[in-house]
C-alpha cells in the first residue's frame, strides 16, 4: 500500500472540472482491491477544511512565488507519513519526496496573456518540479506532447479521466426561467478567453435569422472575458440578443436538467486538455458541436461535429445541423454512447496506483 499525499484543494468551493477530477479519482482509488493510503492536503490559509484534510501552513500567494524561485519552504514535515506527493492542479510542493503533478492543459504556457496572474505563477513552479524529477500526469496524448516540448521532460504518464458521475434532475426541480419548452444551444464553462464564447455568440447571431426558435444558454462563472462577451451580445440584432440567457453556476440538479433539456452542446474552446462537458453531453444523449482544437478531437472521436473555432459561419452551420437534422442528431447521440466506453474511472484509478508505486520506488531525495 502506497501512502500518497494528494492536493484536494480543487474540491473545495464552487465545483469545477478539476474538482470533479479529484473527487472522482479519490472515490475510484478507494474501490481498488489494494487502495493507496491517501493523505489529503490543501495549500490555503482561508478555506474551511473537511475533517481529515491537513493544511500546509503557508500563505498561498507568497508561497507560489517562492516555489517559482527555489525549493523553500519545503513541505516535508507537513506531509509526514507520505511516500509520494500528488499535486492535482499544476503545483506540487518541494518536499524531497517523489512527486506527481497533474497538468490539465498547457494554455497557461502557450497563451499566458489569456490567463490571470495566479495561473501564470504556476509556470515557474511547475518547471522547477519537473527539473526536480517529478512525474507529470496528463489526461490526454495532446497535452503529453505539449508537456514534453514545453517543459523538456519524458517523465509523462497519460491517464484519461473517467466519465463524470451522471446526475439526473429530480422531479420538481424547475428549469431556468425562460427555458420551459424552448429549444436551446447550451455552453458550459467559465467566461475566460480560452472558452471562445464571443465567437459562439457571433455564430448564434448568424443562425438566429433563419432559426428564431433557438435560444442560447451560457452557464458558468464570470471571468476575464465577460466584457468581450457583453460586447458580442450588444452587437447582436435585438431579436437574437433577447434569446440569450447568461447564468452563473447552478446547482448540480439544475445543471443536469439544463443539460438534458438542451438540443445541442456547444464546446468551441480554443484549447482544452480533456473536456468533461463532452462526456456529460454524451451521457445525457445530447449532440455535441465542438472545436477541432486541443485535445477535443482526441476525446470526442466521431461523437461530435468538429469545426474551426475561429470560423463563426462554420460553427453556426454545425449547430443548425446538430439541432435540427434528425439524422445527424441520431448519429451523434449513438456515437456518443459508444464513445463513453473508452473512459473508465476504475481503469484510471488502476493506472494512478501503478504510477504512485513506480514513483515511490524511487525513494526520497
Amino acid at each position: 500500500m502506497t501512502a500518497v499525499a494528494i492536493d484536494v484543494g480543487p474540491t473545495i468551493g464552487a465545483p469545477t472540472g478539476i474538482g470533479r477530477f479529484v473527487s472522482q479519482l479519490l472515490d475510484a482509488l478507494g474501490t481498488l482491491p489494494e487502495p493507496p493510503d491517501m493523505h489529503r492536503y490543501v495549500l490555503s490559509f482561508r478555506a474551511r477544511l473537511p475533517d481529515g484534510v491537513r493544511r500546509l501552513p503557508y500563505p498561498a500567494g507568497a508561497t507560489l512565488r517562492a516555489w517559482g524561485r527555489g525549493d523553500h519552504p519545503r513541505a516535508r514535515r507537513p506531509l509526514a507519513g507520505a511516500e509520494v506527493v500528488h499535486g492535482t492542479n499544476y503545483v506540487v510542493p518541494p518536499s524531497g519526496l517523489p512527486s506527481v503533478v497533474t497538468v490539465h492543459d498547457c494554455s497557461f504556457l502557450t497563451h499566458p496573456a489569456l490567463v490571470n496572474s495566479t495561473v501564470r505563477a504556476f509556470a515557474p513552479v511547475l518547471q522547477r518540479a519537473v527539473d526536480r524529477g517529478a512525474w507529470v500526469h496528463t489526461p490526454s496524448v495532446f497535452v503529453a506532447r505539449q508537456v514534453g516540448e514545453l517543459l523538456g521532460t519524458a517523465r509523462v504518464r497519460v491517464i484519461p479521466h473517467g466519465p463524470p458521475d451522471p446526475v439526473t434532475a429530480p422531479e420538481g426541480v424547475a428549469p431556468l426561467p425562460g427555458l420551459e419548452g424552448r429549444p436551446y444551444v447550451l455552453a458550459v464553462g467559465t467566461r475566460e478567453p480560452r472558452k471562445n464564447l464571443t465567437r459562439l455568440v457571433e455564430a448564434f447571431g448568424l443562425l438566429h435569422t433563419e432559426h428564431p426558435e433557438l435560444a442560447l444558454v451560457l452557464v458558468g462563472q464570470d471571468g476575464p472575458d465577460r466584457p468581450n462577451i457583453d460586447a458580442a451580445l450588444a452587437a447582436l440584432a435585438p431579436p437574437a440578443a433577447e434569446q440569450v440567457l447568461l447564468t452563473d453556476w447552478v446547482s448540480e440538479d439544475q445543471r443536469a436538467g439544463v443539460l438534458a433539456g438542451a438540443c445541442v452542446l456547444a464546446y468551441p474552446s480554443l484549447d482544452e486538455g480533456f473536456g468533461f462537458p463532452l462526456l456529460e453531453a454524451m451521457q445525457a444523449g445530447v449532440p455535441v458541436v465542438a472545436a477541432a482544437a486541443g485535445a477535443i478531437p482526441e476525446v470526442a472521436g466521431d461523437a461530435a461535429l468538429l469545426v474551426d473555432p475561429h470560423d463563426p459561419g462554420a460553427l453556426a452551420a454545425a449547430l443548425v445541423a446538430a439541432a435540427t437534422d434528425d439524422e445527424v442528431r441520431g448519429r451523434l447521440v449513438a456515437a456518443g454512447q459508444a464513445r463513453l466506453a473508452a473512459f473508465s474511472w476504475p481503469a484510471s484509478a488502476g493506472a494512478f496506483a501503478a504510477l504512485y508505486r513506480d514513483a515511490a520506488m524511487e525513494g526520497p531525495s
